[in-house]
């Protein structure tokens, strides 16, 4: 695994809306794909706060992709 630390660049609130954003999706299961690799880490060993940024990272992609081909999203 890689030991790069988490960059206090950019936006304070863009940050922490995915934060939130990823939280409220683990209570309410809305998105499959983001709970199935949140439960992935979880089971590596990965302590909570770890996994709640790595998969607000990952929505952050899915949202830029979503952006760039501006198509809907689709589950």
């Amino acid at each position: 695994s890689t030991s790069t630390r988490i960059t206090k660049r950019g936006s304070k609130r863009l940050r922490r809306s995915l934060y939130l954003a990823v939280q409220c999706g683990m209570r309410k299961n809305a998105n499959a794909r983001i709970r199935s690799y949140y439960e992935k880490k979880r089971k590596e060993g990965k302590p909570y706060k770890v996994v709640v940024i790595a998969c607000a990272n990952k929505l952050l992609h899915h949202i830029f992709a979503i952006l760039q081909k501006g198509q809907p999203y689709q589950d």
